[in-house]
C-alpha cells in the first residue's frame, strides 16, 4: 500500500466531512461510530462534491439531488445516484490519518 497523508486525526469532527485532495484526487473524509472513512469525493450522479453533504449513520447523503453512499462500502443507497461511489482505504496513525489512493 502507499499510504500518504490527508490531514491530522484532530482535523475530523465527528460526522462531518472534510474534503481534501491526497496526490490529485480528492477525498471526502469522515469520523462518524469511532471510524474514519474516505471516499472519493465527487457524487457519482453529478460532479457535486461529497464533502458538502450530511453524514448519518454511516451514510453520506449528496447536498444536491440527496443521493446517499454508504461510507464503509461507496454502495448507493438511494437515486438518482446510481454507481457506487469510490471507497479508498483509511488508516490513524499516531495523529495523523492517511489515505491509499490507489487502492480503490
Amino acid at each position: 500500500m502507499n499510504w500518504t497523508l490527508a490531514c491530522l486525526a484532530a482535523d475530523l469532527v465527528e460526522d462531518t466531512p472534510l474534503g481534501v485532495v491526497v496526490e490529485g484526487i480528492p477525498v471526502c473524509l469522515v469520523r462518524t461510530g469511532g471510524e474514519v472513512f474516505a471516499v472519493h469525493d465527487e457524487c457519482t450522479h453529478e460532479a457535486v462534491r461529497l464533502s458538502e453533504g450530511d453524514v448519518v449513520d454511516g451514510v453520506i447523503e449528496c447536498w444536491r439531488h440527496g443521493s446517499s453512499f454508504d461510507l464503509r462500502t461507496g454502495a448507493v443507497l438511494n437515486l438518482p445516484a446510481v454507481r457506487p461511489v469510490a471507497v479508498y482505504p483509511v488508516r490513524e496513525v499516531a495523529h495523523d490519518v492517511e489515505v491509499d489512493v490507489g487502492g480503490a
